[in-house]
């Protein structure tokens, strides 16, 4: 599985590095500090997995994700945040997120989702295992 990853913060993208490191057949595409520079990856990529921070300089998550579901509906879209309220979760659901996790309290999903994602494309064929 192809992923880009997106997040201000140095410690969460090294968090997530280490995390899908540790997951067979994961590979990073790219590593972005901010919005615009992630939203330019994507479309340069075209990966089958996107982690985004929500609150990123440029632009934010939820503004990539609405970019990016304006030319590509199959690539599929998480966002993580520390500000869990219900609003930033109907935000991200309507711009077109498959996924919003929590980083203090759903952290620890983001490996399931992506072997159900795995296992998934396995059975359609899309993948090299």
């Amino acid at each position: 599985m192809r992923i880009v990853i997106a997040d201000d913060s140095v410690l969460m993208l090294e968090r997530l590095q280490k995390m899908l490191s540790l997951i067979d057949n994961v590979e990073v595409l790219g590593v972005y500090r901010n919005g615009i520079d992630a939203l330019a990856g994507l479309k340069t990529f075209s990966p089958d997995l996107a982690i985004l921070d929500n609150k990123m300089p440029g632009l934010n998550g939820v503004e990539v994700i609405r970019d990016v579901r304006k030319e590509n509906h199959t690539i599929k879209l998480m966002l993580l945040t520390f500000y869990s309220d219900l609003i930033y979760q109907k935000q991200a659901m309507e711009a077109g997120a498959d996924y919003f996790f929590s980083k203090s309290e759903d952290f620890e999903k983001i490996p399931e989702v992506i072997g159900q994602l795995r296992k998934n494309e396995m059975e359609k064929g899309t993948v090299a295992t």
